[in-house]
């Protein structure tokens, strides 16, 4: 099954939104970080890929669509590999991204969480790998943010691109992709609260997955 739609927007960026939403419009199963976590067992995939041998067809088997890390990280290639596919970069201030993320993915909390267990290694290689000791530095981070984006709306068509803020809900979404609109609220999950909540709630990292799965399968469910 070909890719249709790549998300090519870091993670903090309501990805989670735009994967329930993009389900919600027919094209799920949608590939996030979140099914990572649900799906283990395609992480040597992953690895692999980071070290330069990605087999994308058996990565994304079964999703018409991604959006969030660990797939963002590969947008070119993935753009590349599914020429048909349409890229949605989704986008918010530089420095709301940067404190959402250092209160929730890339916290001392969460990483303490992720460190010894099996899937560090995964972090390690593949959404930790540009930032180093320099991801709680909110300058190297903003750039970083910055560049991403500049990146992706150069080396994207317009007419295959949509840059995309998740509180624009769905007409611009619905527009780019050629659907309808639903008659359903626009999804919007996944805030600092919601996650600082799981986060504190969990004991340890295979607590964390563990509600992590649970708390996507709830989202699923209402969405």
């Amino acid at each position: 099954m070909p890719l249709k739609v790549i998300g090519a927007g870091l993670g903090r960026t309501g990805t989670l939104s735009l994967k329930l939403a993009l389900e919600r419009l027919g094209l799920g199963p949608c590939y996030h970080m979140a099914e990572l976590m649900m799906n283990p067992a395609r992480t040597p995939l992953w690895m692999a890929a980071a070290d330069g041998k990605p087999d994308w067809e058996a990565i994304f088997e079964g999703y018409p669509s991604t959006t969030d890390y660990p797939a963002c990280i590969w947008w070119r290639e993935l753009a590349s590999a599914y020429p048909d596919a349409k890229l949605i970069l989704t986008k918010r201030d530089k420095d709301k991204w940067f404190e959402s993320t250092q209160a929730t993915v890339f916290s001392e909390a969460m990483t303490a969480r992720i460190r010894g267990t099996p899937i560090e290694p995964f972090f390690e290689k593949t959404v930790w790998r540009d930032f180093g000791e320099r991801i709680h530095d909110r300058a190297f981070m903003t750039s970083y943010f910055e560049k991403h984006n500049a990146a992706v709306e150069a080396g994207v068509a317009k007419k295959r691109l949509l840059v995309y803020d998740v509180a624009q809900g769905w007409e611009p979404l619905c527009k780019f992709l050629g659907v309808a609109v639903p008659d359903s609220p626009f999804p919007k999950v996944n805030s600092r609260e919601e996650m600082q909540a799981r986060m504190a709630g969990a004991a340890d990292g295979k607590d964390m997955m563990n509600d992590v799965r649970e708390h996507l399968r709830d989202m699923q469910s209402k969405h």
